[in-house]
């Protein structure tokens, strides 16, 4: 087995950088409600395949849910944000499995740093690529599927974007 990456992507590639330009569109809430969407619809099912009856990040994803539709205060979400973490940390040993609870927490944190937006799908496109190919394959053939991954994530913000947001986030890219 080659050594695998925790995160697959480049910040330097048209797919992310295409991406950033259109996160800095939105707002925080925006970017919020779309990453906690999109790590349920295409990471967490990753994760729960690998880790079947494991409900921490399900509960997590659902209390984000909830913050986005104001049921729920930010302090009551900071101690299932630092459980989905650990979650993650615990699965070094599980390289698909430790990728998409990597996505999804991170996705799920997008509540408090809006910049995960982007940060989560480098551990997205990780957990699809060893998931849909094996984890016995060329880094060039994860990055194409990476390449991928990050083209469905912006057809999907584009879906979810507020045309002309009024209040769009700050956000400071450390790439």
């Amino acid at each position: 087995m080659p050594n695998l990456r925790k995160m697959l992507g480049n910040v330097q590639s048209e797919e992310c950088r295409s991406l950033m330009r259109l996160m800095e569109t939105q707002s925080k809430k925006t970017l919020a409600d779309w990453a906690v969407a999109y790590a349920k619809a295409h990471y967490l099912p990753v994760f729960e395949a690998a880790c079947p009856g494991e409900r921490r990040l399900a509960e997590t994803v659902a209390a984000c849910e909830a913050y986005g539709k104001g049921q729920t205060s930010l302090n009551e979400l900071k101690s299932l944000l630092r459980e989905a973490a650990q979650v993650a940390r615990a699965l070094a040993d599980r390289p698909v499995a430790q990728a998409a609870a990597r996505a999804v927490s991170v996705a799920c944190s997008t509540v408090q740093t809006p910049t995960n937006a982007l940060g989560y799908l480098f551990y997205g496109a990780a957990a699809i690529a060893y998931s849909q190919a094996g984890l016995d394959r060329t880094a060039e053939e994860y990055e194409e599927l990476a390449a991928v991954e990050f083209q469905r994530a912006y057809a999907s913000l584009q879906k979810a974007c507020i045309p002309d947001e009024p209040h769009p986030a700050k956000l400071h890219w450390n790439c």
